[in-house]
């Protein structure tokens, strides 16, 4: 067995109890790979980074707090030493394009083999990445198709579309931003035009197939 202090340090973070014991039981078999700590939502994983310096975030990619392409960019930027796997049972072309471009350095489903897993903690604890080609491919397409319209709109026409998918009418926009019903419309025609779509119920399909995440939050 290598020394304690060779070993590869790992923060497990996942807000499920079981899914954690049993990550933790899979590594447990692997000598190099030692556990250091465990956070149940993203704040905890801001708070544990900050004083274990892990050399691997675990992270699941859904937990309370902080959304985890954030939280990358939070760790890319203060922790740069800590390399992020992302495990998650959420397998979306958008949210590996987000997780790509933020930095992390792997992306894997949570029905992986345990040796799997440990090749790639090995491998992001060297350093290097471990996307695969289909992977790749898979996030330039969704960045070709859909990112490069959701880059199109501005904070407002975002904001005015998370509504309209969620079924609000243009008086309920207004009265939320403070804007004329007028505004509001203009807005939707702009959005329409950028996602060259038709109708509000077609860029309301678009926005939850490609970007459900940005619809869960607390109206």
């Amino acid at each position: 067995m290598s020394p304690a202090s060779e070993k590869i340090s790992v923060l497990l973070a996942d807000d499920e109890p079981v899914a954690r014991a049993g990550i933790r039981s899979l590594l447990a078999q692997a000598e190099d790979i030692e556990i250091v700590g465990e956070a149940e939502d993203g704040f905890a994983v801001q708070q544990l980074v900050e004083t274990l310096h892990p050399r691997i975030l675990l992270l699941d990619l859904k937990m309370p707090g902080p959304r985890s392409a954030d939280l990358e960019r939070w760790v890319r930027e203060n922790h740069p030493t800590t390399a992020t796997l992302v495990l998650t049972g959420h397998g979306r072309d958008a949210l590996l394009a987000q997780l790509m471009d933020a930095g992390v350095a792997g992306y894997l489903t949570k029905d992986v083999t345990s040796e799997t897993l440990v090749n790639h903690i090995r491998i992001a604890a060297r350093g290097r990445k471990s996307f695969d080609p289909g992977q790749t491919e898979q996030a330039e397409h969704w960045k070709a198709e859909v990112g490069v319209k959701w880059e199109s709109l501005t904070k407002r026409e975002r904001e005015i579309l998370i509504w309209v998918a969620l079924g609000a009418q243009n008086r309920f926009i207004a009265d939320k931003f403070s804007l004329s019903e007028q505004t509001v419309k203009n807005h939707v025609t702009n959005i329409l035009k950028k996602l060259d779509m038709d109708s509000r119920q077609h860029a309301s399909l678009w926005m939850t197939t490609h970007f459900p995440e940005e619809l869960e939050f607390d109206t």
